[in-house]
């Protein structure tokens, strides 16, 4: 097997913005929208939010109105939210990433993402075609039936998520059914260390991926384990959480995706996913940039006195008065009373200068903590919710 999946994983990064400019004005031209100069331009276009799109189905279903082309399937996520899919090669582009996990042709993968409605079974699916892969189109559930299918089979790869393997190998041990798996490529839940390194000592190969319905595969990890590497059918903003301004590079926001697939042009897609980029390239020669995967949510939106605080109105809160940097709302308790805080970075002195900036823009009144510039975390939080429920 080659080291990698083709030749768009060691462009340059000017090869690479050169090509992906081309192909995000050709899809901005089906939207109507005047082509850009550089990949940073795209910061000056909305943001599509999830709530967009369902309200944007909703009015004209089944795909809000987008540019589709060559469905060959129709898929439902929870809201709902309706996603089309393609037949086309590597149409959600997971080929790339089972690469990446040293899948290909002559392996059996068990494939136990689902299949019903969602579309992560057929994302996954694509992916082994891709590579070369026959498949188990095995789903979720019936585990004794797993674990012998598997065995008499002869499955060398698992895709699903993290933890379902490890109830397969338990059960097979269970029922004394040796099994070849060798290689796991997971998603849709979080990769514990501990967890990882259980396959390990099995002899498993487990690396995970970042996608969603929505977008295919937006970052995979390599065998180098070094952070997320970036699909080449991607562009990736990290942004402050309820804005689209880029943050400093390394900070924690939101991802924002742009998709370059023209039969699903999704812009500036906001996956309410938080991470940050990491500085350099990955160590296995891939040259994309790399993000440190999952670090949370960036829809931190909470309930403080009855109301709702939304990491846009901490956003507006800045835009509103010259003399913030930054800030964030604190949710605390005091007995069984909520407690509302803003801390502000600022070289102001006076927190009474911000006191009607936050009553107008969050409606709400509270204490005000200054800081000096410089002295709140850049950990993507905008609200921090400090309450204990238990």
């Amino acid at each position: 097997m080659s080291t990698h999946f083709d030749d768009l994983e060691t462009r340059s990064a000017d090869e690479r913005e050169a090509a992906q400019l081309v192909a995000l004005n050709a899809q901005l031209a089906t939207h109507g929208v005047a082509a850009l100069t550089a990949l940073s331009d795209l910061a000056g276009l909305p943001v599509l939010r999830k709530s967009d799109l369902s309200a944007r189905q909703k009015e004209n279903p089944p795909f809000g109105g987008f540019p589709v082309a060559n469905v060959a399937h129709v898929f439902q996520s929870p809201g709902p939210i309706y996603e089309p899919g393609g037949a086309g090669h590597d149409w959600w582009r997971m080929g790339r990433f089972l690469h990446a996990c040293g899948i290909g042709q002559g392996d059996i993968v068990q494939n136990c993402f689902g299949y019903h409605l969602t579309p992560a079974g057929m994302i996954f699916e694509n992916g082994a075609r891709a590579v070369g892969a026959a498949v188990l189109p095995a789903g979720t559930g019936q585990t004794e039936l797993q674990a012998q299918a598997a065995h008499d089979v002869g499955v060398t790869a698992y895709a699903g998520t993290p933890d379902y393997l490890k109830v397969i190998l338990e059960k097979a041990d269970e029922l004394g059914l040796p099994l070849k798996i060798s290689r796991a490529a997971v998603g849709g839940g979080a990769l514990f260390p501990s967890l990882r390194q259980y396959y390990a000592d099995r002899g498993i190969a487990c690396l995970q991926c970042y996608a969603t319905a929505d977008l295919g595969n937006i970052a995979y990890e390599s065998a180098a384990m070094d952070g997320m590497i970036l699909d080449e059918g991607v562009i990736v903003e990290i942004v402050t959480p309820g804005t689209g301004d880029p943050v400093t590079q390394g900070e924690v926001g939101e991802v924002v995706v742009t998709t370059l697939n023209p039969d699903y042009p999704l812009i500036r897609f906001a996956t309410g996913d938080l991470s940050a980029v990491l500085p350099g390239t990955s160590p296995c020669g891939r040259t994309n940039t790399r993000i440190k995967g999952w670090m949370g949510r960036a829809d931190q939106t909470t309930k403080i006195k009855g109301m709702f605080v939304r990491p846009e109105q901490v956003a507006a809160l800045v835009a509103r008065h010259d003399a913030i940097q930054r800030a964030r709302v604190v949710a605390s308790r005091d007995g069984e009373m909520d407690v509302l805080t803003v801390r502000i970075e600022t070289a102001a002195e006076d927190p009474a200068l911000f006191e009607g900036a936050i009553s107008d823009v969050l409606k709400l009144r509270g204490k005000v903590e200054l800081v000096p510039p410089g002295g709140l975390p850049r950990d993507g939080l905008m609200i921090e919710d400090t309450r204990k429920y238990d």
